[in-house]
This record gives C-alpha cells, structure tokens and sequence, in this order.
C-alpha cells in the first residue's frame, strides 16, 4: 500500500489533522502518523470565540482527540513514503527543533514528492530550509516565517508551487486536500 506520513506533536490541531488523516485514506493511501516517541498524542481545538466579551485577538485553546503516533521520527525512513501531510496548530512550534523530523521533511523536497502545509505547519518547513525561493500562504500571524524562510508570502486560501501546496487554516482544508490529493495521486501513477 501506498503510505503518506503524517507528523504530530502535543498540541496539533484536530481539525487539521483528523481531516487530512481520513481525506487521504480515502484514496487507499496508508496514513503513517509519526511523532517524537510512538505514543498517544494530545490533539487540541483552535478557535476564536465567536461573539466573546473582551473579544479574542489569538485563537483559543481547548482539548480534542488523541492520536497514536506509530513510529517515532528517528526511525522514519522517508524514502518508503509517497508523499508528506504537515498539520497545524501549537504543535510545529517546537517540532521544528526534532532534527529528524528535519532531516525527513527535507527528503520529500529533495525527491520532489508532493507536501502539503496548513497553518502552523510552515514553521516546519522553513525550520527545514525547503521553501527558499518559493511562494506560499499560511495564517497571517505566521506570514513572518514563510518570509524568513526566503519565500514569498501570498496571502490566498492556497497555493501550489511545484511539489508544494500550502494553505491558511481549517477553512480552506478542503481545497488544500484536493490539491494535495491530485498531486499525489498523479505522482504515485507514474
């Protein structure tokens, strides 16, 4: 079976991340979550909280799901995977330091397999230096790391750049699987 890695952390966001893991399985792809250790991760709920008084100038926080990371990053052979799903949420900001999750993020832009980004996931993938000289959108208040990472910010519900598509937040999941869906499936028949 086909498989596309999935990694999460502590603070993931559910939403983000649960649409992406059964969206993908749809199309008979075997979605590999990883994390720092193989264990249960906490997955959390992101929202500004409509109608709040004082109102919310950053989302909120909550509990969700839990999620099982089957295999931790150090023993992640990336080479066995068609394709990479980086979720968003709390979780990326201290991903990006695991030098694995790194080294593995690299391999699917130096084999020029498809990625998808969404959210705080960008963080990831500038940690990792593969967006230099690329365009691409995210939230706003991480448009800074799509900068310092060298690419160009576009602020659009998605783009695609090459083996890359990156989208904002939750609201746009749909059109960022179905890019990131079409260029996978295109990728694994060839």
């Amino acid at each position: 079976m086909r498989k596309v890695l999935l990694p999460i952390g502590d603070g993931s966001e559910v939403l983000d991340t649960m649409y992406a893991y059964y969206r993908i399985a749809e199309d008979d792809y075997e979605v590999v979550v990883a994390g720092p250790q193989a264990r249960h991760y906490h997955l959390v709920i992101h929202e500004i909280p409509p109608n709040a008084d004082p109102p919310w100038d950053i989302t909120r926080e909550l509990p969700g799901y839990h999620l099982q990371a089957k295999v931790a990053f150090r023993d992640v052979d990336p080479k066995e995977y068609a394709g990479l799903y980086v979720s968003g949420g709390r979780g990326p900001e201290y991903l990006r330091y695991d030098k694995d999750l790194l080294r593995i993020t690299r391999h699917f832009f130096q084999a020029n397999k498809p990625v998808a980004s969404l959210c705080h996931g960008i963080e990831i993938l500038t940690a990792a230096d593969c967006i230099r000289g690329r365009t691409a959108t995210t939230i706003p208040k991480c448009a800074m790391d799509v900068e310092q990472g060298g690419a160009k910010y576009v602020a659009r519900p998605y783009v695609v750049d090459g083996n890359l598509v990156t989208a904002r937040g939750k609201r746009d999941l749909s059109v960022l699987l179905k890019n990131f869906m079409r260029m996978l499936n295109a990728s694994s028949n060839k």
